[in-house]
Parts: structure tokens; sequence; C-alpha cells
């Protein structure tokens, strides 16, 4: 399963419409043309009512279909919407009406990305088990180069966020800036891989948060261990409770990730101040700069690049508020900017608990030893009270991003129904008009993430191959992406507009991106340690050649004929009579 997701005990490598096109013609009661003076009244009325935007949009810009009949008000339209003129604009261009409610804000959504990254905390988690790649030394340079060179990545997510802010994501942005003859193709392979990517990463939380309560109980008792059916059994229940969340309870969704923002931080406060105060402490010498090689590999240099996949998981979920990019305010702007403030404030809190994980864990060997070298740090305070009060901490933010990862999961799916990417895409793709939530992709998503934990009823590493996908498919979705607006720009052609943008840096930042992409995805592949042996092999390759070969069958048998790539929809590309895109 997923390194971020895995205890050391648990070796494995890896981390998650049918359209109904509203015509130029339509007369519907449900979709009606405003004039174009009303458009330029509502234009006049979001200038008035909403002073904090950028600009308002022209009368021109303005025409477009809606949900709504005649009797409703404009200003109406967009108190049930939430809509900024940038919004409207956006969806405009991208050919999409508009069917939730925009009630994310930038602290909310800032919180949403935030606590799914939770790098502090799967630094506690997952990072330890790079310890055998380099040591405490080596971990900790690994960390600092990694997250320096992937911050080229989520810059350049960042930016196509802000050029195409759609629940779509990196499927829509390959199809809109692909070569015009790779564009269906290629951008139906990266929603394949987008989404069975998240639906891997959905699994892989509930297998953590039941580690966790495991581990709370073996701070009193250390040799309890669930049977294979307990441990199943609560992983189940834990995706009922997270369905909730994100269906009758989807209307505080907002205000919880808010509250799991602050969580966030004053977590992590809690966390560092009783560990720097009662932990022993290793050598400064030892931490920063003992590098030992205990993977068995010829040398430490490939040791510590081995070792950057583990660092790759904890900082991994930055477009995760991409997908629910139809559901924040002013998106063009909130969602990349939120995208890479979460990722600096993340990685500096990261670094700061790293040091504190280095210093105050221990020997190395025990480390290296401990079924669960996050356990042996909090025991290591000398307070059993205090290690199940770390442990609670610990337990209650990572299983807010949970709720958030099903979020984003259920969105990527219903988006990919929107286009046609899955069979029965228009039951998949269904909006509950009352509750603007698709109730449908939230049950398909969680009975999927259900039956990959029944898997693990009988096996833990047949588990762990299946959801070993999540960091393979969502990093060539990435270098797709990169790739296809890395070439727009070698060869001088134009891209939408960024209110987030790289400017004259876009170039050199978005190529560094691209070969880096490869260059992880390279590591990726390889084991954790030789020689291999079938529990400690690293499948995710293998899980990664059969999806592609899926989507490739899929495609041809289904897609070919059904999808809708979203380009297809987008203003300048579309056909004179396409009205906007609905689900």
């Amino acid at each position: 399963m997923p390194e971020r997701y895995k205890s050391h005990g648990r070796n494995a490598h890896g981390p998650p419409r049918s359209a109904s096109i509203s015509s130029a013609s339509s007369s519907s009661s449900a979709s009606v043309r405003f004039a174009a003076d009303t458009d330029a009244a509502l234009a006049v009325g979001l200038l008035h009512n909403r002073q904090h935007r950028d600009s308002s949009p022209s009368a021109d810009e303005m025409e477009m279909k809606t949900p709504y009949t005649e009797s409703v008000t404009h200003q109406e339209v967009e108190s049930i919407w939430g809509d900024s003129a940038n919004d409207l604009r956006d969806m405009k261009r991208l050919g999409k009406k508009q069917e939730f409610k925009r009630n994310f804000n930038f602290i909310s959504a800032l919180g949403f990305v935030s606590i799914y990254m939770a790098t502090w905390e799967f630094v506690l988690v997952s990072l330890s088990v790079g310890l055998t790649n380099g040591g405490f030394a080596g971990l900790f340079w690994t960390f600092i180069g990694t997250v320096i060179c992937y911050s080229t990545i989520v810059a350049s997510l960042a930016e196509m966020a802000s050029m195409a802010p759609t629940s779509g994501g990196q499927y829509h942005w390959v199809s809109e800036f692909a070569p015009a003859q790779y564009q269906k193709v290629l951008s139906y392979a990266s929603g394949w891989m987008s989404t069975l990517g998240w639906l891997a990463s959905v699994a892989s939380g509930g297998f953590v948060v039941t580690q966790q309560i495991q581990a709370m109980i073996e701070v009193t008792q250390p040799d309890y261990t669930f049977t294979s059916w307990q441990f199943t059994l609560i992983m189940l229940a834990f995706v009922v409770v997270t369905i909730i969340f994100n269906t009758w309870g989807a209307k505080v969704l907002p205000a919880l990730e808010t509250g799991s923002l602050f969580g966030h931080l004053v977590g992590f406060i809690v966390t560092i101040a009783p560990l720097w105060a009662l932990c022993p402490r290793n050598s400064a010498h030892d931490v920063f700069l003992n590098v030992v090689n205990n993977g068995g590999w010829s040398n430490t240099g490939t040791a510590c690049l081995v070792s950057q996949v583990t660092v790759m998981y904890c900082n991994l979920g930055s477009d995760s508020v991409v997908h629910i990019s139809e559901e924040v305010e002013d998106a063009s702007l909130v969602v990349p900017r939120c995208m890479w403030w979460s990722y600096l404030g993340n990685v500096f809190l990261g670094i700061i608990m790293l040091i504190t994980m280095l210093f105050c864990m221990g020997p190395l060997d025990d480390a290296i030893n401990s079924d669960v070298p996050y356990l042996l740090l909090f025991n290591n305070s000398g307070s059993q009270g205090l290690s199940i009060c770390l442990n609670v901490i610990l337990f209650l933010l990572i299983y807010s991003g949970n709720i958030t990862a099903l979020a984003t999961g259920s969105r990527e799916v219903w988006a990919f129904a929107r286009d046609k990417g899955l069979p029965f895409s228009r039951w998949i793709g269904h909006m509950n008009r009352k509750w603007q939530i698709p109730f449908n992709s939230v049950y398909l998503t969680s009975v999927i993430v259900g039956m990959l934990c029944l898997i693990q009823l009988g096996s833990t590493l047949a588990f762990n191959i299946i959801v070993s996908l999540s960091l393979l498919g969502l990093l060539s979705t990435y270098m797709i992406s990169i790739g296809c607006v890395l070439l727009r720009r070698i060869k001088g052609q134009e891209l939408p507009h960024a209110r987030w943008s790289l400017g004259r840096f876009g170039l050199p930042i978005n190529a560094f991106a691209f070969f880096y992409s490869a260059f992880v995805i390279v590591f990726s592949c390889f084991p954790t340690e030789v020689p291999v042996a079938p529990d400690t092999a690293n499948w995710a390759p293998a899980v990664w050649a059969a999806v592609i070969v899926l989507s490739a069958i899929i495609y041809l048998v289904y897609g070919k004929r059904h999808y809708t790539p979203p380009v297809d929809f987008v203003e300048g590309r579309k056909a004179p009579d396409l009205g906007l895109q609905s689900s």
C-alpha cells in the first residue's frame, strides 16, 4: 500500500455523463438564455455587490445559460450559487453549467487541502520507513531536496488550476492543452489514472486510521493485534462514517475543513512541545551528518534516491482542492493560492516535525526494527497517558484528511462521468438538486473502497498491491498535464489567461517539473530494499501497467464512442450549436 499509509511492518510501495447539453435553441423553463440587457444588469449587480472581486464581465461574457427560470431574480442567482464575476466568466469559457453551490472560501479551501496533505502528521506516520535508506541524516537531507524539487510540480499544477478551475483537474487540462490529435486518448488515460489513483488513496486512508486504533491499544497492551476480520470491520465502519460527512453532512463540510485547519496548527504545537521537553535526544551529528545504507543498495546515493519516494507521500495532495474548484468562490485565484500556500506551510511544519522526530526517536536500529516507529517516539516521552493523547490527536487529524479524500475522489468520479468517461455515466454523474451533492458518485466511490477493504480480509499483501497505484497514478497525470503545457510554451502557442501565473519563469519551471516527475516515477518503481521477497516487492509498477491496459481496453470498447473530451465544450473550440455542459 502507499508508503504514506504504511507502518514499518507492512511493506509495500505506492500511496487513489451522460452529458445533458443545453442547446442554444432550448426554450425549456429549466434552462433559459438571459437577454443581453438583463445580462448587463446582472454584471452591474455583481460589480456593486462584490466589490472585492477583480472585474465584472461584459454583457457579452454574461450571455450564458442558467438552470433557473425567468422568475428567479439576478440577485438570487448569485446568492444561490455564490459565483463571483470571474467564476461566471471561467465557467462560460470552460463550457460548464454551474451545479454546485460555491460554499468554500479561501480559509475553508485552505483547510481542505492542508488537512489532506497533513505533512507533519505523515512525517510521523510514514516517513520513518525511509530510515532504512539513509538513516537520520540521509532522510533529513533527502526531505529538503525533494520538497524543493517537488515545489515546481505544485507551482505548475497551481497555474493550470488558475487557467481552468474545474473539478476534472488533470484530465481536463490534458484535453485542453494536448496536441489536437492526442487530446482524446491522453485525457481519457489521465482520467482513469486520476480516478483510480484517488480511489486507492481513499482506501489507504481507512487502513492507516485503523492501524492508529491498534497503535493506541498497543500503548498499554504491546502484544495486542487485531484479527483480519476485526481490522476489516473497523475499516468499513470508517468508510460509512465518512459517507455521512460527504452526503447529508456536506453542508457543514466547509466549517469542518476550517476547524481542521486550526486543529492542524494547534495539534502541531501540542505534539511538538512535550516531545522536546520529555524525550532524550540523539546527537546533532547523527541527525545531520551520519548517512547510512541499510537497504542493501550498492551506495548511499541510490539509497537516498529510493528514500525520496517516502518523502513524496508526505507532500502529496496539493491537487485535492482542484477537484472542488466548482465549489470554491473565485476559484481561479483562490484554488491556486490554496495549493501554493498550503504546500509552503505544510513543508515548513513538516521540516520542524522531522527534526523533532530524528532528535527524539532514540537509537536508529530501534526505529528501523519497530513495527510502529511513531509509537516508539511517543512512548519515548516516558508517559503512557501522553502517548495515548498524542495518538488521539494524530488519529483525529488524519481521519479529517480521509473525509477530504472521499470528497476529492467522488468529485473526480463525478466530473469524469459528466464527460461520459465511465460506464453507467448517467447514473454516476447524477446531481442531487436538493442537496447540490453528487450522491451517486459518493456512494460508488465508497462501495469500491469497501470492496478493497474486503480484500484486506483475505490478504493484506493483496490489498497493499492494489492500493499501491496511488503515487504512480497521480504522478503520471502530473507529468502528462505539465508536459502538455510545456509543449505549448515551447511552440509559442497561446495559453488561457491565468490570474495566478508563473510568468516568464513558466517555461523553466514546467520543464524542471516535467523531468522531475519522470525521475521520481522511475524511482517509484524500485523496491525499498534488496534482495527482494514477495512481501517486500514493489508491486506498484505492475498495478500501474494493469490500469493502463485496462483503460486502453475500456477506451476501445466504450470510451472511443461515448467519451466527450472536455475541450469539446471549451469556448472557441466547441461547435456553434452547443450550450453549457451539465451532468
